[in-house]
């Protein structure tokens, strides 16, 4: 990728970059030339500039979208076209992977290690959606009314508001832009305003795979002073987001008020389950996994753990064994296992629930304080009550509570008694019980004896305050897609009509 002047991105002013908005396939200033900074997690110190949007940029990459969508070469493509184009951007992922990596880095203190990995199975979404965009048909009805044909074809929306988080803007854009691509929908794109680069430099991949400009518009800003405009606006025919609760439910009460589809993955409170003959081994390399991977700044945290009161002893130990050597540092580090907080306020939530958790009576099994107020290391509290805060409330942070159980019954009880039910891992031998309890438990995705694994062919989504919809997988695209149902009179003028 090439660097561009100050209207585009890539000055460098001070130590910092300057990155516009990403519209009509062309990089754009915000409306009235306002930035606002990006702040490297690592260091606290602003590394780039970012176009901060307002109400007219947000209107001006809508229409655009829009006029992609109606008038561009976009709705002269085939199904097969487009999955070609969303084929060739899965190649450009790979190929400029290093690129990606760095600026991702940058902007939310990922460990690059853990983000080329994140970053090559990304691409296998526009490659799985670039094979399913051909693969969208419609049904014929057999209706109850003589010489009638009913059908139904699957339409899309038009424009996509698409409106992303700060821990993992580039993947987590895969899963909603790559299954609207492929329905053949047109995307404005709101990555977070704590992590908005690496959205904006990949779109420029777009362009070069083929993609028609306005297709995939990036506009970057204040969440407050954007993403109302987004969802409100009239030319916005579906919504998907993914972010807090809070934040979730203000933009579902929001788009509801304008009658808009929307589609929302909201936060999680993951139980990972251990029975008494479960591989301890295996389970503890697997919450370790499940909770300290991007420093537990994933909605997916298996952040509960639920162990069975005779293997507690044992289980804990492996857990704080492997916890304590996971380094915690510079993310540019190969060595590096977990990065810093992305984010101040993110940093000072997770230390007011582990103050919380100490005032609760839980014990801290593993508990070191981080010098610089940057980095939150792995942490571990036994004996949280199922009424604590650390039980019921999600830390996003590598923060595990532990609670024990003694019967099969309490601990799905336990496993159920939070607001969330976006996960959860089951660890035993018995397959049985393996199966009777990922029943039972009240999730969208239910892992045994594994956890974290997360591809494009089967869909991902919560269960109650978790959100609403799925991504991934054919119901992934059946989200940016809706029904239309036609009829056909088959029986033609009756005789003697006087019609030739």
């Amino acid at each position: 990728m090439q660097t561009h002047d100050t209207q585009t991105h890539g000055t460098q002013t001070h130590g910092t970059q300057t990155f516009g908005m990403r519209i009509g396939g062309a990089w754009v200033p915000a409306a009235d030339g306002g930035t606002f900074d990006s702040l490297d997690p690592a260091t606290g110190n602003p590394w780039a500039a970012i176009a901060r949007g307002s109400a007219a940029d947000v209107d001006a990459a809508v229409r655009d979208a829009d006029a992609a969508f109606r008038s561009s070469g976009w709705p002269t493509l085939t199904a097969t076209d487009r999955g070609v184009l969303l084929t060739r951007l899965a190649d450009l992922v790979l190929e400029h992977l290093e690129e990606l990596v760095e600026v991702e880095s940058r902007d939310n203190g990922k460990s690059r290690k853990e983000l080329r990995t994140s970053l090559r199975t990304m691409a296998g979404w526009y490659r799985y959606y670039g094979g399913m965009a051909d693969k969208v048909q419609g049904e014929v009805i057999p209706v109850d009314r003589a010489a009638s044909l009913n059908y139904t074809v699957l339409e899309p929306y038009g424009v996509v508001a698409a409106i992303l988080p700060w821990n993992s803007p580039l993947r987590l854009a895969a899963w909603k832009v790559a299954p609207a691509l492929a329905a053949g929908n047109a995307v404005v794109l709101k990555p977070s305003e704590h992590a908005s680069a690496s959205n904006l430099v990949f779109n420029e991949l777009f362009t070069k795979a083929g993609f028609p400009p306005g297709v995939v518009n990036v506009v970057t800003g204040l969440g407050p002073e954007v993403v109302p405009d987004l969802v409100a606006h009239p030319l916005v025919r579906k919504v998907s987001f993914t972010g807090g609760v809070g934040a979730g439910r203000l933009v579902g009460e929001l788009a509801a008020r304008h009658l808009t589809p929307c589609t929302l993955e909201l936060g999680g409170k993951s139980p990972q389950i251990v029975f008494a003959d479960a591989d301890l081994d295996r389970a503890a390399d697997g919450i370790c996994a499940g909770v300290f991977a991007s420093g537990g700044q994933t909605c997916l945290a298996g952040s509960r753990l639920l162990v069975h009161a005779a293997v507690h002893d044992a289980l804990l130990a492996r857990i704080t064994e492997r916890a304590a050597r996971l380094r915690v540092g510079d993310p540019a580090d190969p060595a590096t296992d977990v990065g810093p907080v992305a984010t101040a306020t993110q940093y000072a939530a997770i230390q007011e629930h582990i103050e919380a958790a100490r005032a609760s009576g839980a014990v801290a099994v593993l508990d070191e304080p981080d010098a610089t107020g940057r980095f939150a290391l792995p942490t571990v509290f036994d004996g949280v009550g199922r009424h604590d805060r650390l039980f019921q409330e999600e830390v996003f942070g590598p923060v595990l509570a532990v609670t024990s159980f003694d019967t099969e019954d309490e601990a799905v009880e336990l496993a159920n008694d939070v607001p969330f039910g976006l996960a959860a891992g089951v660890w035993t031998r018995d397959l049985a019980r393996a199966h009777r309890v990922a029943g039972r438990v009240e999730a969208g995705t239910v892992w045994i004896n594994t956890y974290r694994n997360t591809v494009p062919q089967s869909p991902f989504g919560g269960y109650k305050a978790s959100g609403v919809g799925r991504e991934s997988g054919f119901d992934g695209i059946r989200e940016y897609l809706r029904t239309k149902s036609v009829w056909v009179d088959l029986a033609g003028p009756a005789e003697g009509s006087g019609n030739a």
